[in-house]
C-alpha cells in the first residue's frame, strides 16, 4: 500500500517517482495502463549495503545509526517499477499494546521477534484502553517519527506501523486464551473492549502521520497494513459482529486500505472480506508448508471474481506464471532480482505480455 502525494517531492533514492504515482492511482482506481503494479528491488551495481536493523535496534538501539543504515541500504538498491524506499520505525508485532500499557518482552532465544505481556486481569478495571501519552516507547516513537522525517526527507517514506490493532490488540492486552474465554462468557464486555480498541486507531493514526509528516510527504504500508491475525480462532459470526467493522472503520481512515490475510485458518471469513467495503486488497499469506502463491492460484481467483485485488510475491518465474491467470488490473506483484538490468527486463516483460 502506498500514499503518493498529488504533488511528490522528487526522491533521491527513486527519480520515476510520478510514473510510479500514476500506475499506484491506476491501480486503486481499478484501472490499467500498460502493465499491473509491478513493486521489483535489486542491488545497485557498485553500491555496498549496512547492517540491517531489527526490532531490539529501533527499540532500544541509537536511532541516528539506525536511520543512517537505512539510508545506505536504500542507496544501494534499485527500486523499480512501483517500489519505493521506505524506512520502518516498528518496534514489534504488539508495539501498539505496548503503547497502551503493556510490558514488551524479549527473548534471546526468539531471533528478532518480540511480543507484549498480558495485563487485562479485569476488563471493567483496564479499559478504556488508550495511548499512554507518557509511555516511554510512544514518546520514543514519536520522536523517532520526527528525526526519521528530517534524516529521510527527499529521499525515501516512512512506513506505517505494525498495525496489530482492533482485536489483535485484544489478544495482546489479555492473552489469546483468556480472550477466546471472553467471547464466549462475556460478550457484552468484548463489545465494551472492542469500542475502547477501535477508539485507539484513529488516535494512532494522526499522532504518527503528523509526526512523520507522512499526509504531507507520503507513507507506504511495509509487508502489512490493516490485520486481524487472530480472526483465525474465531467464527464467522464472532467476525462479522466485533472485527469486520473495526476494519472497515480503519479502512476509511486509511483510504488506501490492504488486507494482511493470516494463514489457512483465516480462509473461513473468505465471503466477508469479499463482500467488505474499503479493503481494496487481499494479501494473503500461505503460511509455512502450504506453499507458495502459486499452489492457491484457485483462491486469487475467486477474490478477484469477488471484486476484491491480490498482492502476490515471489521470484519472478513465479510472478510471470501467475501474470498469465491473474487479471493484471486487480494484482499487485512484489519481487526481487538479482541486478538492476533483470529487473528492468522483468518490467519489460510485463509490459510486453500484458
Amino acid at each position: 500500500m502506498a500514499y503518493i502525494a498529488q504533488q511528490p517531492k522528487p526522491l533521491l533514492f527513486k527519480p520515476d517517482l510520478d510514473d510510479a504515482a500514476r500506475r499506484w492511482d491506476a491501480y486503486f482506481a481499478g484501472e490499467l495502463i500498460d502493465r499491473p503494479v509491478v513493486c521489483v528491488t535489486a542491488p545497485r551495481e557498485g553500491k555496498s549495503g549496512a547492517p540491517g536493523s531489527n526490532y531490539r535496534d529501533r527499540a532500544c538501539g541509537d536511532l541516528e545509526s539506525v536511520i543512517q543504515h537505512a539510508l545506505i541500504n536504500a542507496e544501494a538498491t534499485f527500486y523499480g517499477g512501483e517500489a519505493i524506499p521506505y524506512f520502518w520505525t516498528s518496534f514489534g508485532p504488539d508495539e501498539v499494546a505496548v503503547f497502551c500499557g503493556a510490558e514488551l518482552g524479549w527473548s534471546d532465544d526468539s531471533g528478532d521477534t518480540n511480543w507484549s505481556k498480558p495485563f487485562v486481569e479485569d476488563w471493567a478495571a483496564a479499559l478504556p484502553l488508550r495511548l499512554q501519552e507518557d509511555h516511554p516507547f510512544w514518546q520514543r516513537m514519536l520522536a523517532f517519527y520526527r528525526r526519521a522525517a528530517e534524516l529521510v526527507d527527499g529521499k525515501m517514506y516512512l512506513a506505517t506501523l505494525d498495525l496489530h490493532t482492533n482485536m489483535d490488540l485484544l489478544a495482546a492486552v489479555r492473552g489469546s486464551q483468556r480472550l477466546c474465554e471472553d467471547l464466549l462468557d462475556e460478550p457484552e464486555m468484548i463489545d465494551r473492549a472492542m469500542e475502547s480498541a477501535r477508539a485507539v486507531f484513529p488516535a494512532l493514526w494522526e499522532a504518527t502521520n503528523q509526526a512523520g509528516r507522512m499526509a504531507e510527504w507520503g507513507y507506504i504500508g511495509p509487508a502489512a497494513t490493516l490485520q486481524c491475525d487472530f480472526s483465525c480462532m474465531i467464527s464467522p459470526p464472532m467476525f462479522r459482529r466485533w472485527v469486520l467493522p473495526a476494519l472497515e472503520e480503519e479502512a476509511a481512515i486509511v483510504g488506501r486500505a490492504v488486507y494482511h490475510w493470516d494463514g489457512p485458518g483465516a480462509l473461513v471469513h473468505t465471503e466477508d472480506l469479499l463482500t467488505s467495503a474499503g479493503l481494496h486488497t487481499l494479501s494473503y499469506v500461505p503460511g509455512d508448508g502450504h506453499g507458495s502463491h502459486l499452489d492457491h492460484l484457485e483462491l486469487l481467483k475467486r477474490v478477484q471474481a469477488g471484486g476484491k485485488a491480490v498482492q502476490v510475491w515471489g521470484p519472478p518465474e513465479q510472478m510471470q506464471a501467475l501474470h498469465r491467470e491473474l487479471r493484471p488490473e486487480k494484482t499487485m506483484y512484489c519481487t526481487s532480482c538479482a541486478s538492476q538490468a533483470e529487473a528492468e527486463a522483468l518490467l519489460e516483460w510485463f509490459v510486453q505480455h500484458t
